[in-house]
Order: structure tokens, then C-alpha cells, then sequence
């Protein structure tokens, strides 16, 4: 077939554009910044950590640690509150509409209710599965829902009633959860290395997905608007699924030991922490079927979990000094009064 001599000229000139406009893309993200660590709030005290959540209208970043969750007004860079009697404290979930925060309290099997103005302690929410982990609030079904590890399923709370009223098996054990707040709920299943999509006006498991190659999948993002999920796993892999459908969209090379990752909408920007090799993995969506790694940014080792500040595109990160010796379960032991939250953001 005869070639028109103008095609390839053509078709180098829109190779050209498209690779101009994903330069320019990744030069407008904070991604391809001088990103760092640029303050460390040492917090001390005894005990671990797990979920960081942040409420942005407020500017507070909640922190749990053990038995209480601290509360950190970033701006001003200080504690300002706790959150009291949360056993086994894993997540707090933030319910803007309701005024309310909520913790899952993996010790107690219980839900503490708290007003995000005051702080104060509102309700103490019995009766959820074992070990509830994971915890999100679901503005489509207006509903509290606890992912319980040591059970296999989810506890679905009416915070009017401040009761559980109702319980969703799950194929699997539950870890990170996300909500598209239309109606969808996403939860990794560490042990099978699936996904599971949730109705949550409904209460029932609509489809379960591999995450293969993902090994132990932990911390879970949305990108809501395109409809991808981001998966971070053991094996150094973020597997991101198409949300509608579940296949497979791209697989992502991130550091080692990750238990977070968080999506920032505005800069088109996944931040996976990586608390083995003690790096911040960032990854910019060129476009929602491809993604390139800019940056491994050096944190510290055990800086996990993480939450995201969407206003000043920042990173907060829990962490702690470890030391040589073991604890009763094989795990490093902290070193007395290192613990801190680190911020990563541009200098």
C-alpha cells in the first residue's frame, strides 16, 4: 500500500507532543521536586503504632499509639490532644458531615466515637468482629465499617445508633480499605493476595480480584476520578486494578516493606512508605493506565504508615529509632523515647 511520506512525520510530531506533555506533567508535579524530610516532631512515649489519619479541615493528624491516639496540630508543629481508652488502637476514621472521628480498638473489639472539635470521647461502640483493623467511613451509606483481622469480616456501624448492625464475611483477611463514597468499597485480602469490591448499601461482597503478581498486599489508595486502585505488597510491587472490572492496569517496582500508600488528586502523585528500606517510593500518574517511579525518597528505616495532607501536598510518616534486641513476637525493639512523625515535603 502506498505510504503517504507525510505519516511518519506525522506520527514523530505527535510522539514528540506526547512526550513534551508528559515532561511538563511531571514537571508540575511535587514529584520531580526536591522532596525531603523537612521536620521531625519527636513524640516519645511507650509502645507502637499503626494508622495515621488527617483531617484536613482542621489541620489535625491523628496518630495511633497503643492505648491512646495522639492528636497533632501540624501547622503549629505540636500535640494538642489524645484520644483515651483506644486498646489496641489501629485506625481512625474521619466523619466530616458527622462532626465525628472513629477508632478501631484491635484489643477491645470495640469503636471509640469522638468529636473532632472537642476531642472529646462520644461513644464507646461494642461488638465488632475480632481484632478490628481497618476502619473507614462510608458517606454513601452514611455507615462506620471496621475490617476485622482475626474474624474475616467487616462490622457495619450506624453511628446514629452507635451500633453494629451488621456483619459482611469476607474471603480472606482484611487489611487497608478504601471507599469511592458512591456506594464501593475496596479491601485488600492480605492472605489470598485478592481485592474484594463491597456494595455498602447493601452489606454484601460483590466481586473478589487477584492481585497477582502482589504477594500480602497491606496499605490500599483510590484514584476516585479514574477509577484505579493501588495496591502496595511484601514482594517490593504496587499492582494498581481498574475499580469497575478488576483487571489488571500496571504493576509498579516500590521499596521494601511497605504498609501504606496514599494518592494525592491534585498532583496526580501515589506515595508508597516503605518502612524496611526506610524510602518514601513516588510514583506519577502520567495517565491512568501508566505510571513512572521519580523518586525513592530517603525516610527512615520503620517509617510504614503514613497520611497524606492534601492542601500543602505533604507526607507525615510514623517512625521510631529500633534497636538490636527483640521483642517476645521476634520484632526489633524501639529505642526508649525516638519516637517521632516525620514530614516530607518540598524545603
Amino acid at each position: 500500500m502506498h505510504r503517504s511520506p507525510f505519516v511518519p512525520i506525522c506520527a514523530a510530531v505527535l510522539a514528540s507532543v506526547a512526550g513534551l506533555a508528559a515532561t511538563l506533567s511531571l514537571a508540575d508535579s511535587p514529584a520531580s521536586s526536591s522532596l525531603k524530610v523537612i521536620s521531625q516532631l519527636k513524640l516519645g512515649g511507650a509502645g507502637g503504632w499503626d494508622y495515621l489519619s488527617f483531617d484536613a479541615q482542621r489541620r489535625h493528624l491523628f496518630v495511633s499509639r497503643g492505648d491512646h491516639v495522639a492528636v497533632i496540630d501540624v501547622d503549629a508543629g505540636k500535640q494538642i490532644g489524645s484520644i483515651p481508652n483506644t486498646y489496641g488502637v489501629h485506625g481512625i476514621a474521619v466523619a466530616q458531615d458527622l462532626h465525628l472521628g472513629f477508632t478501631s480498638n484491635g484489643k477491645a473489639d470495640s469503636v471509640t466515637a469522638f468529636n473532632l472539635d472537642t476531642l472529646k470521647t462520644v461513644a464507646t461502640i461494642t461488638g465488632t468482629g475480632q481484632k478490628p483493623d481497618s476502619i473507614l467511613y462510608d458517606s454513601a451509606s452514611h455507615h462506620v465499617f471496621t475490617f476485622n483481622g482475626k474474624s474475616g469480616d467487616a462490622s457495619v456501624i450506624d453511628p446514629a445508633k452507635h451500633a453494629v448492625i451488621a456483619t459482611i464475611a469476607l474471603p480472606g483477611k482484611p487489611e487497608f480499605s478504601v471507599t469511592d463514597e458512591a456506594g464501593h468499597l475496596y479491601v485488600n485480602l492480605e492472605d489470598k493476595s485478592e481485592l474484594a469490591q463491597i456494595d455498602s448499601r447493601s452489606n454484601k461482597v460483590l466481586h473478589t480480584w487477584s492481585l497477582a503478581p502482589c504477594e500480602s498486599p497491606s496499605g490500599l489508595a483510590m484514584d476516585v476520578a479514574h477509577q484505579r486502585l493501588f495496591s502496595v505488597c511484601d514482594n517490593r510491587t504496587m499492582t494498581v486494578l481498574d475499580a469497575n472490572d478488576g483487571h489488571r492496569v500496571a504493576t509498579v517496582a516500590i521499596g521494601d516493606g511497605p504498609d501504606a500508600v496514599t494518592f494525592d488528586a491534585a498532583q496526580n502523585t501515589i506515595y508508597s512508605s516503605n518502612g524496611e528500606s526506610g524510602t518514601l517510593t513516588v510514583i506519577h500518574e502520567d495517565d491512568p493506565d501508566h505510571y513512572s517511579v521519580v523518586a525513592n525518597v530517603p525516610t527512615q528505616v520503620s517509617a510504614r504508615t503514613q497520611a497524606l495532607d492534601p492542601q500543602k501536598h505533604r507526607i507525615y510518616l510514623s517512625a521510631a529509632q529500633l534497636g538490636s534486641g527483640k521483642d517476645a513476637r521476634g520484632h526489633r525493639q524501639i529505642a526508649p523515647g525516638s519516637f517521632a512523625i516525620l514530614t516530607v515535603g518540598q524545603p
